[in-house]
């Protein structure tokens, strides 16, 4: 049933009035606070209606009404006002980013930690790597007779630094001349594009065979899912929110999804490229979050590659227009700085 414009601005005022109170809502307060014109009566008629509808709950038959899972869903998709962000909240952001660093890691190390101040909430992050992502610069310095530091950054100006084994007969020259042959083939193609050339070229390298498998390994290493790195901050904030404040297995369920890399990576890698912000509210997908859940992600990216997902987990009753507006604000900082730094 489509709901009439007085029935979505109402349930939109449940909704905000909830999020902010944690208490039940009132005809009553709807109407002092948002639509002094209309009677209590008519309110207290739209609101029974949107409960018939699977809108709205009543813990009590004297108490108000609060928002079940599709108030919130249809709240976040159609009836949500777009939020902004203060000067003094922007400027935490910026100073926060103020020291840019070059290390992919660290710079989300400090995202999950600003989105987590700005939103009492918990953060987390994901950092993949695209088989689409180039190598920019390849580097092999001999460190012992038989073992040698490979140097690859890639485009998402992660620096990733590994020892592989060398002939103990090589000398320093001949190592030099394999990291200049390996440098230049691989420089500036993609994983997928190097792949494809290993059998290739397995003939040009046959003086260097060790060597080229060695840095293939690496290289593949690099791009497994077993490297994605997981970060999470603010664990502990959920307990800040009342409806977990006395409810031990509230917190139980909650607790094994964001200590769960695993879960964690499941639930931030099912979006769809192209999705700026995404929204799962608890019950949904399979169940994947509790159903007194929701996440708030949006994925970031450099030079069109994208590199991994940020967001946030938290109760029902989070406030999503704050929320969507932290991410939003934090991303543009961020997408700045990666594409400063490619």
């Amino acid at each position: 049933m489509k709901l009439s414009d007085r029935k979505k601005k109402i349930l939109q005022y449940v909704v905000d009035d909830y999020i902010n109170s944690a208490q039940p809502v009132s005809s009553k307060s709807i109407t002092e606070k948002y639509m002094p014109d209309i009677s209590s009566a008519t309110v207290r008629s739209e609101l029974a209606g949107l409960e018939e509808l699977g809108y709205l709950n009543q813990p009590h038959s004297s108490a108000g009404r609060v928002p079940s899972i599709e108030a919130y869903k249809l709240y976040v998709t159609e009836l949500m006002d777009k939020g902004k962000l203060t000067s003094k909240e922007l400027n935490f952001i910026k100073e926060a980013f103020r020291d840019r660093a070059d290390n992919l890691e660290t710079v989300v190390q400090n995202t999950v930690k600003v989105i987590s101040e700005l939103t009492d909430l918990t953060s987390v992050a994901v950092t993949s790597h695209s088989d689409k992502e180039k190598i920019l610069k390849i580097d092999i310095f001999k460190y012992k007779p038989t073992k040698a530091l490979l140097l690859v950054v890639t485009e998402s100006t992660l620096i990733r630094d590994k020892f592989i084994d060398i002939p103990e007969n090589m000398s320093d020259e001949q190592l030099l001349d394999a990291g200049r042959m390996i440098s230049n083939l691989f420089v500036g193609k993609t994983f997928n594009e190097i792949v494809n050339l290993e059998s290739a070229i397995t003939e040009e390298f046959s003086a260097y065979k060790e060597i080229f498998e060695r840095v293939m390994t690496a290289i593949e290493e690099y791009f497994e899912k077993d490297n994605v790195k997981v970060v999470v901050d603010g664990e502990g904030k959920i307990l800040n929110h009342t409806e977990y404040n006395n409810d031990g297995e509230k917190v139980k369920n909650f607790l094994s999804v964001v200590t769960s890399k695993d879960r964690i990576c499941e639930l931030l890698n099912q979006e769809e490229q192209g999705i700026e912000i995404n929204i799962k509210i608890g019950g949904d997908d399979k169940k994947d979050l509790p159903e007194d859940c929701s996440m708030v992600t949006a994925t970031y990216s450099a030079g069109g590659v994208r590199l991994g997902s940020y967001g946030v987990i938290g109760p029902l009753r989070m406030d999503y227009q704050k929320v969507v507006s932290v991410l939003e604000g934090v991303g543009k900082i961020l997408e700045d700085i990666l594409n400063e730094n490619k």
